[in-house]
């Protein structure tokens, strides 16, 4: 089966539960969709249970984007570099928004874990394009910036893919599903909270999971959604 889920941001006992309750096996095929990692309590155990497993494939986040960017900086830095000043106001404001689990889980690891994670991290795909019984998805983790049909999606930027959430009330394509994170459904006046939201040709993940809300997952072959809290 196929299963998509997004926004982990550290929960690692609800993504270990929920791979207990869909009975995920080496013939299932799962994609986060970005924000592995800050706000939880274990975003870099997270990381390191993901990176073990060939049949999960991570989606790139702006979580994960300013994650990889800082703790790069922070090696540097921890092995005698100089501070760079021009992003030390941004990790400070990191630290404090969500990102202090996620630093002192990386400063926890030794030096080969480390480089690890940050190539694991740097491999994160910008989206997938995946087809499943004949029909279309792209998924990605916010929406697509400045988007034009004519544009190949190769061509877009990371931070068009990362920041920038879809227009829950627009088509972005005829024939193909998109299917994101990044926005709370609770967030949304017209979703139920703590559920999967259905847009026009597109579909919501992120239930807030990271704030007392379920995780949701979403199969692809039966549209069958799981919740675990």
């Amino acid at each position: 089966m196929t299963y998509v889920v997004s926004d982990l941001h550290g929960c690692l006992e609800k993504f270990q539960k929920l791979l207990k309750e869909i009975r995920f096996s080496d013939n299932d095929v799962m994609y986060v969709l970005g924000d592995v990692v800050d706000h939880g309590d274990a975003p870099m155990e997270l990381l390191c249970d993901l990176s073990m497993r060939f049949n999960v494939i991570p989606i790139l986040g702006d979580c994960d984007y300013r994650a990889l960017r800082l703790l790069t900086e922070l090696d540097r830095m921890w092995k005698g570099g100089d501070p760079d000043p021009a992003i030390l106001g941004e990790m400070t404001e990191w630290i404090t928004d969500g990102g202090q689990q996620t630093m002192e889980g990386f400063k926890a690891l030794d030096d080969d874990m480390k480089e690890g994670i940050l190539e694991y991290l740097a491999d994160f795909s910008l989206y997938e394009e995946v087809t499943v019984k004949g029909r279309k998805y792209l998924l990605l983790h916010a929406g697509i910036a400045d988007f034009d049909p004519a544009t190949p999606l190769e061509d877009y930027m990371p931070e068009d893919f990362i920041h920038e959430p879809l227009d829950v009330n627009r088509p972005y394509f005829d024939d193909v599903t998109v299917i994101a994170g990044h926005v709370p459904t609770y967030t949304l006046p017209e979703a139920e909270k703590g559920m999967i939201f259905y847009g026009e040709g597109c579909i919501l993940m992120d239930c807030g999971a990271a704030y007392d809300e379920p995780l949701g997952c979403l199969c692809l072959e039966t549209g069958k959604e799981i919740y675990v809290s």
